[in-house]
């Protein structure tokens, strides 16, 4: 077992699905509200974090979306940024295509500009410090209307050579893929590439919708897809990409206990899982406390880990040189280690 940990942990590999508000310590967001003048509701850091108990999808959305409510410059973007990448560096992550929610920032008062600015920024210094590449997903909040996803894309325009694609977050029951049919089509025909969240806690009903409505290149989360026989057969002929998030499915209940967790069925399955932190200040782990949490919980070999591994690159927005320079790079770790 720890073998196995420390052989995931040391891999150089990808993370695709990090929502960048939710990688929010406690610590920077508080010095954040103090150079901003925000009060927050919380009296000390480990108020913030005793917060942190979460029975389901829609309690921890209060609590992020407060969070957000103390950026509100370009620094604070490139702070909150960097501080993921720095984390993210120190888990080998040598890839990673970043969430954010710009309708949760223009909706306070927050220049479109400047969230991308300070994202991006850290994004380059990530690129020249670090050696890590990566992407920017717009999402669309999908408790929010398709017109004000349709606005949304159209602030995105002036900045289309640093957004890579489009996500659909936030609240997923009773807000099916459908509701955004046509934004997405919109977005696809600029040029972006399209993801969504579907099968955390809605039906596989949801997955199907991100198939074939959206046309999604990759599904986030994707858990419940396990329940549809036909759905894992399309899912697994097509070689789709789904971005699982271990240690969020166990805060938000989606698992009760991780050795429950669906992750060996998907790779049983032939499905293509890769391993992911989602919101990791706030499910108390990054990348490799993830693996970490699974290899502890469930019987995952050898084979297993280095299929997880190689998802990550696979399932990537990166060109096929570069794809393949990075899986050139893992094989060559997983060979000596």
């Amino acid at each position: 077992m720890t073998d196995l940990i420390s052989l995931a942990a040391n891999a150089p590999k990808a993370e695709l699905h990090l929502h960048i508000e939710g990688s929010f310590e406690p610590a920077l967001m508080f010095e954040i509200a103090r150079r901003n003048g925000v009060k927050l509701p919380f009296a000390s850091v480990e108020g913030i974090r005793a917060a942190y108990d979460f029975s389901n999808l829609q309690e921890f959305l209060d609590i992020y979306y407060q969070g957000m409510s103390v950026l509100l410059k370009r620094q604070d973007f490139y702070d909150l940024t960097w501080a993921y990448l720095t984390r993210a560096a120190a888990d080998n992550v040598i890839h990673t295509e970043i969430f954010f929610d710009p309708q949760g920032h223009t909706e306070r008062g927050v220049a479109f500009a400047d969230a991308v600015d300070g994202i991006t920024r850290a994004l380059a210094d990530a690129r020249a410090k670090l050696g890590m590449s990566s992407k920017l997903i717009m999402c669309f909040l999908r408790h929010l209307s398709e017109e004000d996803a349709f606005a949304t894309l159209e602030d995105a325009v002036p900045f289309l050579s640093v957004i890579d694609g489009v996500g659909l977050d936030s609240s997923e029951v009773g807000h099916p893929p459908s509701k955004f049919a046509r934004v997405f089509a919109k977005a696809r025909e600029m040029g972006l590439r399209v993801v969504a969240h579907a099968g955390e806690e809605g039906p596989p009903d949801y997955v199907w919708e991100a198939l074939d409505i959206l046309k999604v290149a990759r599904v986030d989360h994707g858990n419940r897809a396990l329940e549809d026989k036909k759905l894992v057969a399309r899912l697994a002929g097509e070689g789709m990409c789904l971005t699982v998030c271990p240690l969020s499915n166990l805060k938000l209940c989606v698992v009760d206990d991780m050795k429950d967790h669906p992750i060996k069925a998907m790779l049983d399955a032939g499905l293509k899982p890769c391993i992911n932190s989602d919101d990791p200040s706030y499910f108390g782990g990054y990348v490799n406390d993830n693996f970490a949490a699974l290899i502890k919980a469930l019987p995952l070999n050898r084979k297993d880990v280095e299929q997880l591994l190689r998802n990550s690159f696979e399932g990537s927005f990166l060109d096929a040189p570069d794809k393949q320079a990075v899986l050139a790079k893992l094989d060559d770790y997983l060979a000596s280690a």
